[in-house]
């Protein structure tokens, strides 16, 4: 049976998150090791360090919606505090005073709206697409198996045809 022939990879130590090729004597052990005897205390301790990794996603995924479901909340409050202290108040008026207090008293209420609510709705867009990106695409599919990425190429599928 002949193994896939792809490079292995160890974190590097100096913190800025790169990869270093295995040298020969680690790919043997590398190797070795993968042949060693099934052991169910290890594959025990995965499953529950798994486990817990899922549970605290589920909490960090939660609190996320919560903050979403917050600032919500927060917006259909000012709207009504904005509504009440602009155009409630032009419309108290009495009549012949109330077209025109309306009229001014819907300016400014527009005014506050685009200034403070539309920037509101612009920072929930932001933070829940950031939320999609950072939290739930990191948890969810990225997998710091050891080995290195390949993105694809379509020059160098062209190349592999044409040498064929």
């Amino acid at each position: 049976q002949s193994r896939p022939t792809t490079q292995r990879f160890r974190a590097s130590s100096d913190g800025l998150g790169g990869h270093m090729p295995l040298s020969d004597e680690e790919s043997l052990l590398c190797e070795e090791s993968e042949e060693d005897e099934f052991d169910l205390t290890e594959v025990v301790i995965h499953q529950v360090i798994e486990t817990i990794e899922y549970v605290l996603g589920t909490v960090s995924h939660t609190a996320s919606y919560l903050r979403l479901w917050a600032l919500s909340l927060a917006h259909q409050q000012l709207s009504l505090v904005f509504f009440g202290m602009t155009m409630l108040g032009g419309m108290s008026a009495p009549f012949p005073l109330n077209i025109f207090t309306t009229y001014f008293a819907f300016g400014a209420w527009f005014g506050v709206t685009v200034a403070i609510l539309l920037g509101m709705d612009v920072m929930e867009c932001f933070l829940h697409t950031l939320r999609l990106h950072w939290v739930e695409f990191q948890s969810k599919f990225y997998k710091a198996d050891g080995y290195a990425f390949e993105p694809f190429c379509h020059r160098d599928v062209l190349h592999k045809k044409t040498d064929e």
